[in-house]
């Protein structure tokens, strides 16, 4: 059964670091992309980042370019978003996916991690 659990997230002064971890379960990630995408209150789910397969390519939001970086563990079937810089506005649900390829359908999400950024 295909899983995907994250963690890492909570609540973090403006300027700080969190890295959000996402365990993969009942498959491979080796030949999918993940993604991570996240939700403020009263606001539409919106893509962060995306990591591709095998190939590792990535792509980012504009507003967290430069802040966020993804990054995948093959081998641990783990992705990670490190999160630096942090804002007010990126506070969030965020949530991992398993994608077929970046800027495709969502094939499975997670439960999702609420991240804070707030003094």
């Amino acid at each position: 059964q295909l899983q995907l659990v994250e963690s890492g997230g909570g609540l973090v002064q403006p300027g700080g670091s969190l890295r959000l971890s996402c365990a993969a379960s009942g498959f491979s990630l080796d030949y999918y992309a993940m993604g991570w995408f996240r939700q403020a209150p009263g606001k539409e789910r919106e893509e962060v980042s995306c990591i591709s397969g095998r190939g590792g390519g990535t792509k980012y939001a504009d507003s967290v370019k430069g802040r966020f970086t993804i990054s995948r563990d093959n081998a641990k079937n783990t992705v990670y978003l490190q999160m630096n810089s942090l804002k007010p506005e990126d506070t969030a649900v965020y949530y991992c996916a398993v994608l077929l390829y970046c800027s495709g359908p969502v094939n499975s999400w997670g439960q999702g991690t609420q991240v804070t950024v707030s003094s």
